[in-house]
């Protein structure tokens, strides 16, 4: 930190010299990182429950229901894929303008893209350009959720008191559980309440209309809040400002490495207990949609109540161990989870509501779990870069991979590919361990 700083714990900041003093709490910023957060992950879960329950049949219809879902994955991944150059290119627009036109861009793109793909017709219409869009736009979503950082996590990380981090950590976190079940309940009730054809024809656009409204509301919900004198102030003495991506690797390069794989257990869980268990039901079981929904709201709650005894967890015990232990529960878990996939229709919402709490206890702890490794002239686009490159390596394939080799060779793949996330966060845990007690 440089020496012109304060204390990481709650300060006052001078905003104009002699006059009253503006507080930067670390209960206001986390309401910022809530919105945000919630807005972008009921965008994602649209999208990714469309995947599942609507794409195939709307815009893969010349394909059997298998080949066709795989497609649907595989558009699912790309914006994943161009997360990470959304976060270069709109580091270069906050250097080059600043952090609002950055965040505008962003958003706008995002929201865009969104009501692209609500308005999009199906391939009985356009033929093979609906499912160009439909990739372009994915795509696009990537790009501006790479945009959309603002700082805002870090910022709460470096001012919560040093006791309670674990605490502010995971409240963004809760973001994840909400957005889930909001577009979960939207996609049931649609399913349940319209006939298949209204549904596939018009009815599953509604999510994504409100995907963008919501986008909307979280823009000016979070500009309101970044743009203020205090909040500037704030990040500048932090040093919270994006610096080119080339010096960040040749500086810090292992550190983003390190940074990925630590989070990769529950990365991996993450699509495993949302997106993937609701295609293999769809193709593999007698299960109602909206009932099976149902079950993952349910866990989605349990989820949420999870994230919340994380941050107890972690700052009683530590969020590395608090990581280190909970990766060795995923790899446990992943020794009985083709069972449980197996089972009937009791096993899969046992599946579920056991792998939603796991996912709770995990993701509540693993954004920005070994950032402080970047120091304060790389944070900013560190803790973004190492987060893209999270959700790339551990999430984007997931469904593609899991549903891809299940179907060909058995549930088994589904334990190799959740324990082999959880060795990879032992590992990285390991290794950032290590790293520490030779400096």
């Amino acid at each position: 930190m440089p020496s012109h700083a304060l204390p990481e714990s709650s300060r006052t900041v001078s905003v104009h010299g002699p006059e009253p003093q503006g507080e930067v709490k670390p209960g206001e910023i986390a309401v910022g990182v809530v919105i945000g957060r919630a807005s972008e992950y009921f965008d994602f879960f649209v999208y990714g429950i469309a995947s599942a329950l609507v794409f195939p049949s709307v815009f893969f219809p010349f394909l059997g229901k298998l080949e066709a879902t795989l497609w649907s994955f595989a558009i699912f991944a790309l914006a994943f894929v161009s997360r990470p150059l959304g976060t270069v290119l709109f580091m270069w627009i906050q250097r080059r303008w600043d952090r609002s036109t950055k965040l505008t861009a962003a958003l706008f793109l995002l929201g865009s893209c969104t009501a692209g793909i609500a308005f999009l017709p199906g391939f009985a219409k356009i033929g093979s350009l609906s499912i160009v869009l439909l990739a372009l736009f994915r795509l696009g979503q990537g790009v501006a959720l790479g945009g959309s950082w603002d700082g805002l996590p870090s910022l709460l990380a470096l001012n919560a008191p040093k006791d309670r981090r674990g605490w502010y950590a995971m409240l963004g976190q809760l973001g994840a559980p909400v957005g889930f079940i909001i577009s979960a309940a939207l996609f049931a009730y649609l399913y349940g309440a319209l006939s298949p054809t209204d549904f596939f024809d018009w009815g599953w656009r509604y999510p994504f209309f409100a995907a963008f409204a919501i986008n909307v509301v979280a823009l000016f919900a979070r500009l309101r809040l970044v743009l203020t004198h205090e909040y500037e102030r704030e990040l500048g003495e932090h040093e919270l400002e994006p610096t080119p991506v080339i010096e960040l690797v040749g500086a810090k390069g292992r550190h983003v490495v390190i940074g990925a794989f630590a989070a990769l257990a529950s990365y991996a869980l993450f699509h495993i207990v949302t997106i993937f268990p609701l295609s293999w039901v769809l193709l593999y079981s007698d299960q109602s949609v909206p009932q099976f929904l149902a079950v993952q709201i349910v866990g989605a709650f349990l989820a949420a109540g999870a994230v919340v005894v994380s941050g107890l967890i972690a700052d009683r015990f530590g969020r590395p161990r608090t990581l280190a232990a909970l990766a060795a529960a995923i790899a446990m878990f992943s020794g009985f989870a083709p069972t449980l996939l197996g089972g009937g229709a009791v096993g899969q919402d046992a599946f579920i509501l056991i792998g939603f709490v796991l996912l709770g206890l995990s993701y509540g702890q693993a954004a920005g779990s070994v950032t402080a490794n970047f120091g304060s002239k790389y944070r900013y686009t560190g803790a973004a870069l190492t987060s893209d490159l999270a959700w790339l390596i551990g999430a984007a394939f997931a469904p593609l991979v899991a549903l891809g080799l299940c179907a060909r060779f058995g549930l088994a793949f589904v334990g190799v590919y959740l324990l082999s996330g959880a060795i990879c966060t032992m590992a990285a845990l390991a290794v950032n361990r290590a790293l520490k007690l030779r400096s």
